[in-house]
Order: C-alpha cells, then sequence, then structure tokens
C-alpha cells in the first residue's frame, strides 16, 4: 500500500486503474463479455461506416451524420479497449500520468462529440420534417463538413483547459483510481492541492456541452412534435414520426448512463465498490454496441446495404 501513498511530482507519476472491485477473481470470466462488446462496437461502428462511404444511394445528410456518430462510437471504445482488456486479462494495472491524461482527454473528446452529433441529427431530423423542400439547399456538403468541424473544435477547446489544470496540481494521497481507465472526477480526487477551479471548470464544461446539447435536443422534438401534428394525413404522420425512432433511442441510451454514472458518483455512496465501476463501463460501452444495432434495425436503407454487403449477390442462400 505504500507505493499508492506517496507524494509524486507529476512527470513520473503513475496511477493505479481498478478493474470490478471485490470481484478481482472472476476477472477472466467478467472479460469474455466485455470482449464480445468490444467486438460487437468495434465491427458493428466499422460496417456502418462501410456501407455509408461504399453505398452512393447512402450519400445524404442524415448518413453523413449517421457516420459521424459511428466515428465517435468507434473513438470511445478504443479510447478505453486497451486498459479494460488489460486489466482483465494481464492484471496490467499501471498507467503514466501523461498516459492517462491523454486517455482521459479522448475519452471525454469523443463523449461530447457523440452529444454534439446527436444534437445535429436533432437539427437534421427537424429541417428534414419541417422544411423537406429545402432540406438539400439547408444541409449541403460543404455545411456539413463545417458542422463535423465545429463538433471537434468545440470539444478540443473545452478540454484542453481542462486537461492543463490538472497537470498543476500535486497528488499526495492513494494513487489508485476507482475505474479501469482514466475519467476526470476520479483523477481529480485523488488529488492533494485544492481543486475548487478544476471542479468549477469541470461542472462549466459538462454544462457546455451535453447540458446544452440536451436542451436544445428537446426543444427540437418540442418543434418537430408540432411540425408532425400539423401534418394532415395520418399516415404521413406516421412515416414522419417513424424516421426520428432510432434517433430518440440513440439519445436515450446515450443520456439514461450518463445520468445514472452521475447519480451512483453523488448519492451512491453505500452502494456495493463494483456498482459505480459497472455503471461507468456501460455508460461507455452500450451506445457504441447499441448504435449500430439500432439504426440496422430500424432503418431500411442501412439494413439493405448491410445485407447486400453480408450477402453479396449471386451467393447462395
Amino acid at each position: 500500500m505504500s507505493a499508492f501513498l506517496k507524494n509524486t511530482s507529476t512527470p513520473s507519476l503513475t496511477f493505479f486503474l481498478t478493474g470490478v472491485p471485490g470481484l478481482e477473481a472472476a476477472h477472466a470470466w467478467i472479460s469474455i463479455p466485455f470482449c464480445c462488446l468490444y467486438i460487437t462496437a468495434l465491427s458493428g461502428n466499422g460496417m456502418i461506416l462501410f456501407v455509408i462511404i461504399t453505398e452512393p444511394s447512402l450519400h445524404e445528410p442524415m448518413y453523413y451524420f449517421l457516420s459521424m456518430l459511428s466515428s465517435t462510437d468507434l473513438g470511445l471504445c478504443t479510447s478505453t479497449l486497451f486498459t479494460v482488456l488489460g486489466i482483465f486479462w494481464f492484471n496490467a494495472r499501471e498507467i503514466s500520468f501523461n498516459a492517462c491524461l491523454a486517455q482521459m482527454f479522448f475519452i471525454h473528446l469523443f463523449t461530447f462529440m457523440e452529444s454534439s452529433v446527436l444534437l445535429a441529427m436533432a437539427f437534421d431530423r427537424f429541417v428534414a420534417i419541417s422544411n423537406p423542400l429545402r432540406y438539400a439547399t439547408i444541409l449541403t456538403h460543404s455545411r456539413i463538413t463545417q458542422i463535423g468541424v465545429a463538433i471537434v473544435t468545440r470539444g478540443v477547446v473545452i478540454l484542453i483547459p481542462l486537461v492543463l489544470l490538472l497537470k498543476r496540481l500535486s497528488f499526495c494521497h492513494s494513487h489508485v483510481l476507482h475505474h479501469s481507465y482514466c475519467f476526470h472526477p476520479d483523477v481529480m480526487k485523488l488529488s492533494c492541492s485544492d481543486t475548487k477551479v478544476n471542479s468549477a471548470f469541470g461542472l462549466i464544461a459538462i454544462i457546455s456541452s451535453a447540458g446544452i446539447d440536451s436542451v436544445f435536443i428537446l426543444l427540437s422534438y418540442i418543434l418537430i412534435i408540432r411540425s408532425i401534428l400539423s401534418i394532415a394525413s395520418p399516415e404521413e404522420r406516421k412515416k414522419a414520426f417513424s424516421t426520428c425512432i432510432s434517433h430518440v433511442t440513440a439519445v436515450a441510451i446515450f443520456y439514461i448512463p450518463l445520468i445514472s454514472l452521475s447519480f451512483v458518483h453523488r448519492f451512491g455512496k453505500k452502494a456495493p465498490p463494483y456498482v459505480p465501476t459497472l455503471i461507468a463501463n456501460i455508460y461507455l460501452l452500450i451506445p457504441p454496441v447499441m448504435n449500430p444495432i439500432i439504426y440496422s434495425v430500424k432503418t431500411k436503407q442501412i439494413r439493405k446495404a448491410v445485407l447486400k454487403v453480408l450477402r453479396p449477390k449471386g451467393a447462395l442462400i
């Protein structure tokens, strides 16, 4: 334990990641479902990207935004893949301070980007339903590119100060983190310096990204519902609603685990130690696993393109 309780200058600082507390003996078995989830997420999002790139009929705004979502999901998976499976398979718990900051940066960057992409997709659905005749002229290729650049830029601008503020801290308490990857609140709690500025900036970062995005997504759907209800034909209303189902489900599976994790960190003091760890892993893994499944099942064009790849013309059925 003494190795975990020393004052260390940040360049030579080493943190110790945690698997599933209390279930260390079962790590090899726990790794099996995690490995399956990673394979599903990587192959599913890789397939979505492949069919959107190679299928000309999918070169439309809605599918460009879906490709952005798949890209962020791939980034989110690869950001945690090596440390999570490294702990389960090899008990590789050590991570240097700079490697920890790099992992933390990319985890939060892809999380903020996913929130922004979901907002862009809500805007896409609003334009498609409320103003279908001008859809192609509003969401041009250049405008979609600008939205993509803005999403990445916003995430980087928010996160750079967060990382720089962590570098000024001293760490003289336990160097054991509570997750199998580096998470900003987790790293910050180990510092023996004053972290009020870090906490305040962390809160500002969350509010200015996922907080604002969730409000605008909600507003988008209020406007979408109003537009749908103004459609005279019941059949057309049903068709308009059906185009939003995949996106609403993607929003739910992103925000519900995020809110659950926040509640557990703040109010789950009496919960078993493995509960926040499992919720934290679900929060980062479930959206990348579920999004390709949702869009493949609910979106006819994606389903047809995927089946075309999996069952090429001329193949025996």
